[in-house]
């Protein structure tokens, strides 16, 4: 028995100097066959060393060298944060129909605001992602809504080797030593934007700027057929949104996060253009002020529509801003999102900058682009001809849709919607 252990011991110790001998034999295979792969990797480089000073395959080179940049340090093509930069504000033109407005939190594509960025990536001008460019927007425009003066701001890539952004920098104060040599801005944007959106001009800023918060005033327009509306009678209703108030029962309340409803309205007044269709002149309610709530404008304007159609007095506005009288916001609908824009946005000492080349390209890009909608305008009217004539139970409104006659039931008659105590209580009671 003892034997048989011990011969049984020896085979064991026997196999395993076996294994150890094979495996060392492999390691020196493996060896010498990584020589030789080393040997044939250093005649191909030389071979390609040979083939780039003859001129041959650069650009391959610059491509690897490039990668190998942005494996090795955190390097992206797109956003360049080995170079210069310097914190700039943009105002932004968009044609807002087919965006779902213009901030792109809301996960819905395209908006205005993923566009930009877009193009920013696409020009290589971005420094950082969006928190490190120090981003700020000064309105988020809904869904459908236009702009001719949004105010967005940013660090940017520059071209000068020094930009000072401790200073407070203005656009009008600016010594010519700070532009001559920067980037254009708008044309280099411009160039790669979609058709609905460009970049009007740009200005340099100080870094403590906010296109939000250093916003003085904002003002909208809205425009609308005058047909049969009573203009004298929505002016004068429009003349008591002046001053500051709480239009809680002219917005969409959002409880969770606005608190204050109180809002300073300093300007209002209704023009008419020199544009006409058909007869009926275009005319435009244009709004003033220092911020405005979730939908106000349009809430405002909806209940104008109603005092111009004589369905309203102009006395509801007063009772409307009065929340002790009128708590809860009765139920109405919004005036529509594609006739409001927002016309400008107001800051001090800043002036925006567009090159005279730049400027001659955007106003002929829009000129074309007013162009191709009046082409569009004026099949639509052809088709509007070949219609056959409105049944009698239909009238075509001012708005300029088409719908069945309704008697109008008083907004201080219609049911309302919850209060802000009433849906500050419900959020609490969730939590």
């Amino acid at each position: 028995m003892l034997n048989g252990i011990s011969e049984s011991g020896s085979d064991v110790v026997g196999s395993f100097i076996s294994q150890l001998q094979a495996l060392q034999n492999r390691v020196k295979e493996l060896e010498a066959e990584n020589s030789k792969l080393s040997s044939q990797i250093s005649k191909c480089c030389c071979h390609k060393t040979e083939e780039m000073q003859n001129g041959s395959d650069v650009e391959s080179f610059k491509q690897g060298v490039e990668s190998q940049r942005k494996n090795a340090g955190g390097y992206d093509l797109k956003i360049m944060t080995h170079h210069s930069k310097r914190y700039v504000a943009l105002k932004v033109m968009y044609f807002g129909q087919r965006f779902y407005g213009f901030a792109s939190e809301a996960q819905m594509d395209p908006t205005v605001e993923s566009e930009i960025f877009k193009a920013l990536e696409k020009t290589r001008l971005l420094v950082g992602d969006k928190k490190e460019s120090q981003y700020s927007r000064c309105g988020r425009t809904d869904k459908g809504v236009s702009s001719v003066g949004q105010v967005i701001a940013l660090f940017l890539r520059s071209n000068l080797k020094e930009t000072d952004g401790n200073h407070k920098i203005s656009g009008e104060l600016i010594p010519e030593a700070q532009i001559e040599g920067e980037i254009d801005y708008v044309r280099v944007l411009n160039r790669v934007l979609p058709s609905d959106i460009r970049i009007l001009g740009w200005s340099p800023v100080s870094i403590d700027f906010s296109a939000r918060f250093s916003c003085l005033a904002r003002e909208y327009k809205y425009f609308f057929w005058r047909g049969n509306l009573n203009l004298s009678a929505m002016e004068n209703a429009g003349k008591k949104f002046l001053g500051e108030h709480d239009f809680r029962n002219f917005c969409k309340m959002d409880a969770a996060n606005v608190h204050n409803y109180r809002r300073r309205i300093t300007q209002f007044e209704i023009s008419s253009s020199n544009m006409s269709f058909e007869g009926g002149q275009l005319c435009a309610i244009k709004v003033k002020g220092s911020a405005f709530l979730w939908h106000q404008v349009r809430c405002m304007v909806a209940v104008l529509f109603m005092i111009g159609q004589g369905l309203e007095s102009v006395d509801v506005i007063d009772i409307l801003l009065d929340i002790e009288k009128t708590p809860r916001k009765p139920q109405y609908a919004m005036a529509p999102e594609t006739p409001l824009i927002l016309q400008s946005c107001e800051f001090e000492d800043v002036k925006f900058i567009c090159s005279s080349d730049s400027g001659q390209a955007l106003r002929i890009h829009l000129e074309n682009e007013g162009r191709a909608y009046l082409l569009q305008s004026a099949i639509f009217q052809e088709a509007a001809l070949s219609c056959l004539p409105l049944a009698k139970d239909q009238s075509l409104l001012n708005d300029g849709t088409i719908k069945k006659v309704t008697s109008h039931i008083s907004l201080l008659s219609r049911p309302t919607e919850p209060s802000y105590e009433e849906r500050r209580g419900k959020l609490n009671s969730r939590r």
